[in-house]
């Protein structure tokens, strides 16, 4: 395997995803593990280290870091990328500073010299950036290879002590020939060997679920989402009639929703246990606008539900993915909290330390459950279905949520929804929906001036979610969309469209 060290970064489980899509295993680690923690931790052999990003500056006193001693215990190939190159950097006697060109998104890159790190790599790129400090003297015995369009040093290497330092990040898509960058490292330095595999992931979850249930009854939620459905029908599959999937109905699902999903489930010969608590929603919510105490009400609310509904819990089954558990908490290191999901709240964790947590899918991202689905036999109606978020519409209307903005919202994302899939655009994009706004907004109805609601419609690129580019939907397209909502959803007088990437933004508005 190719161990990950983790200092923090947002992108460090997109590097154990691109290694592994080379068929390669990748395992992450805090940066505080200790080398036998590491060697023990895992039954593979350890092939390779990648010291990760992180948003910390290796100039502060206090930023993550581990001893030269460390780096040296091992004695396999090293890969740090952006804050792990500053950081071996720093511990091999170079020198940093703060950038005056802070390099941020796209950045042209020259390769100045031969490297196994970019063979096959023409000598000019376009990589993605993400730092503030850069090295301006490279330590001794090591080689610049490349440099940035503002002549900032982008990669540095010392091939006696296998040591490759690069300060983009490969693993991003952003980055041109970043998948063949990471394979020259896995393949060219470390010699790694194919071993990785959906059909073994499976295989060897399957005996640990086994292990762990036993003869236990196994309850958990299913939205009708990709995550939740591929999971129950991989649990259904493996534990037969112990599996209880219950599908709660908080009140802030899309239009006819529920119906759709249970039907859904009925095709798949698994049922579900409905219930409908959207009054008791509504009624947490009423008078609400910030968008984390939403959250926090919509988690506590749903818990108290399911709870109810589930009786004496055994065991809990999550379709917990990457993403979820990176933007609420590291997974195994200190990366930053973006935002709290409704399935990491403090009663789902005290569980988790009851040791009645089963969550098979938490290593992988979204593309991979797809797949997973896939060779499950799951149709492809799900599984192209677009990403929903767990709050639901709370965090697409901008302020309190009522009944009056839920109509609203639910016939506006209807509407789009709609037309991306009568223009076969819907599986061109990641993510599409509505969001209402809070603000009002002057129009024009009949002969009047009046003051209405704004409907910002979002489309999105992407591959596994953590970072997308907005869609370049057609103009037409956008006019169709934008008259029908203005002309067919009462008190709306302007639709605008989003054109943010992620980042900076995220994909949700709240």
């Amino acid at each position: 395997m190719i161990a990950i060290i983790d200092f923090g970064s947002q992108y460090t489980q997109l590097i154990a995803r691109r290694i592994r899509e080379l068929g390669v295993y990748a395992e992450i680690f805090p940066y505080s593990i200790s080398k036998e923690e590491l060697l023990n931790s895992s039954k593979e052999k350890v092939e390779g280290i990648v010291f990760s990003g992180g948003p910390a500056s290796v100039l502060d006193e206090d930023s993550p870091k581990v001893s030269l001693d460390f780096v040296k215990l091992f004695d396999v190939p090293i890969l740090g990328i952006c804050y792990g190159m500053q950081l071996l950097s720093y511990l091999n006697g170079g020198k940093l500073e703060k950038s005056l060109f802070r390099e941020y998104g796209y950045t042209g890159l020259r390769i100045i010299e031969d490297s196994i790190l970019f063979k096959g790599v023409p000598r000019e790129i376009v990589v993605w950036m993400s730092h503030g400090d850069s090295v301006v003297i490279p330590p001794s015995n090591f080689r610049v290879t490349s440099v940035t369009e503002n002549g900032i040093i982008a990669s540095l290497e010392n091939t006696n002590e296998r040591i490759y330092l690069v300060q983009f990040h490969p693993e991003v898509y952003h980055t041109q020939y970043g998948k063949e960058i990471l394979s020259n490292f896995v393949f060219g330095v470390c010699n790694a060997t194919k071993g990785w595999s959906l059909e073994r992931f499976m295989k060897e979850e399957e005996e640990i679920i086994k292990k762990k249930v036993g003869n236990k009854r196994v309850v958990m939620a299913v939205s009708g989402g990709v995550d939740s459905t591929v999971m129950a029908v991989y649990l259904s599959k493996i534990l037969g009639t112990q599996l209880l999937p219950i599908f709660v109905n908080t009140g802030l699902l899309r239009l006819n929703e529920e119906n759709e999903v249970i039907e859904n489930f009925r095709s798949l010969g698994i049922e579900v246990k409905y219930v409908d608590a959207s009054d008791e929603f509504l009624f947490a919510l009423k008078g609400v606008k910030d968008p984390e105490e939403k959250r926090k009400i919509i988690g506590k609310k749903f818990i108290e539900v399911f709870f109810r509904e589930a009786g004496d819990i055994e065991i809990l089954a999550q379709g917990t993915l990457y993403p979820d558990v990176i933007e609420t908490s590291s997974v195994k290191g200190p990366s930053a909290t973006i935002k709290t999901h409704h399935n990491r709240v403090a009663e789902i964790r005290k569980l988790e330390k009851e040791g009645k947590i089963l969550e098979p899918f938490r290593f992988l991202f979204k593309d991979e459950v797809r797949a997973l689905g896939r060779v499950l036999g799951v149709p492809e109606r799900i599984i192209n279905r677009h990403p929903f978020p767990g709050p639901g519409l709370a965090v697409r209307i901008m302020g309190e949520v009522t009944k009056e903005k839920l109509d609203i919202l639910r016939k506006a994302d209807y509407i789009f929804i709609e037309e991306l899939r009568n223009d076969n655009l819907y599986e061109e994009v990641w993510q599409a929906f509505a969001v209402l706004l809070s603000d009002k907004a002057v129009g024009v109805m009949g002969d009047e001036r009046s003051y209405g609601n704004v409907i910002a419609i979002r489309a999105v690129t992407s591959v596994d979610g953590m970072t997308a580019d907005w869609a370049r939907l057609p103009h037409e397209f956008l006019n169709r969309v934008a008259n029908r909502i203005v002309r067919e959803v009462p008190g709306v007088t302007r639709v605008v469209y989003d054109i943010t990437s992620k980042p900076p933004a995220t994909i949700e508005w709240e």
